[in-house]
């Protein structure tokens, strides 16, 4: 009872800290409506010919990646918590509770990963104002997959934050980490088929967030993204929920080995 009474308690505080964050809320709305506006429509029409997929337009095609980016982007930059508990003193009074590390890592996981569910929700959101069209099923069948492909990735940022001094140091890891993550998972341009390079292919299969790309896009865009689906979509929730074990357990050592 103790362990899921501090595991709630964790959860509710990051949560909390999040949606009382209103400056936080209101510029999560900017970053993807201009990848969808500015990147979608404009590089869209200039490159339309070589993007179209049957009637899906590039802006519709790329709409999967963005949400996939928006999770990546907020579930990483959720491991800053770490650093700043850890500044104001608070992960020490956390750490020597009577209460396990893996108990401690859930609680922060669960809660940064709920902040980046609702980012991804705002995504959804911005897509039906700009006239994306998607299945109130396909969003229904998405939020999980959102949410499992937020747990890997919330638990990256905590572990590589439990490693950093300083927020110097996390910024520019994360950075590192991030742009090659997003760039290489078919977010924008496929990675499969005849035109993409051998080498691409290669990377992108070793990486996990393109699975999460794939599978979002095979939900949203159904049958017409059908060709350029990696792999069918029980596997790609395979590889995500396998990616979240591994980090998971090793998450949990993290935090163990922290003092």
């Amino acid at each position: 009872m103790t362990e899921l009474r501090a595991l709630y308690t964790l959860w509710l505080r990051e949560v909390k800290r999040y949606l009382r964050d209103r400056t936080r809320i209101v510029s999560s709305f900017v970053q993807p409506l201009l990848w969808l506006v500015v990147f979608g429509t404009g590089i869209g029409a200039a490159l339309r010919s070589g993007f179209q997929i049957s009637d899906i337009n590039y802006q519709t095609l790329i709409f999967p990646g963005i949400v996939a980016q928006t999770l990546l982007f907020t579930s990483m930059f959720m491991g800053i918590s770490v650093i700043w508990d850890r500044e104001f003193g608070f992960l020490k009074e956390i750490l020597v509770a009577p209460v396990s590390r893996f108990t401690l890592f859930l609680g922060k996981m669960f809660g940064d990963s709920t902040d980046a569910l609702i980012q991804g929700v705002i995504v959804f959101a911005i897509a039906v104002l700009l006239g994306i069209n998607f299945s109130l099923t396909a969003f229904l069948v998405c939020l999980p997959i959102m949410l499992l492909i937020t747990l890997g990735l919330v638990s990256l940022g905590l572990i590589l934050a439990s490693f950093m001094g300083s927020l110097e140091s996390f910024g520019a890891i994360q950075s590192f980490i991030n742009l090659p993550l997003f760039f290489l998972s078919g977010a924008l341009f496929p990675v499969t088929g005849a035109n993409s390079p051998q080498w691409l292919q290669a990377v992108a299969r070793v990486n996990p967030l393109t699975y999460g790309v794939d599978a979002l896009k095979t939900v949203v865009l159904g049958a017409p993204y059908g060709p350029y689906q990696i792999q069918p979509l029980w596997v790609d929730i395979g590889v995500v929920v396998a990616f979240d074990l591994i980090l998971i357990a090793v998450g949990t050592w993290s935090f163990s080995r922290m003092k």
